[in-house]
């Protein structure tokens, strides 16, 4: 099953919200219920991880869900970074003496 048809699995024990009236620089808080918290994270632990995605409903609310992505040895970020890759050194011409010919 692809990653979009998978169900959600929303982060039991957590809440984030928005304060509209609160400094720029403050992006949310995140409220957890320790019980339901703590065993959500013991769980889906992997490796002494657990992540969770902030995402925002239709409805504007915002909600956080299990990020169930697993990378593979051909993982999206291996190819992009092999792409990002510079082309080798060109010679940097500084002037009319610097011609390479």
């Amino acid at each position: 099953m692809a990653q979009d048809q998978q169900e959600k699995i929303f982060a039991d024990g957590f809440i984030f919200k928005r304060n509209p009236k609160a400094p720029q620089f403050v992006v949310g808080r995140v409220s957890m219920k320790v019980e339901e918290a703590i065993n959500f994270l013991k769980t889906h632990e992997k490796n002494g991880w657990v992540n969770v995605d902030i995402k925002e409903a239709r409805s504007g609310n915002h909600y956080m869900e299990l990020d169930t992505f697993v990378a593979n040895n051909d993982s999206a970020v291996d190819k992009y970074e092999a792409k990002a890759k510079p082309p080798p050194s060109v010679p940097q011409m500084n002037g009319e003496d610097d011609l390479p010919f």
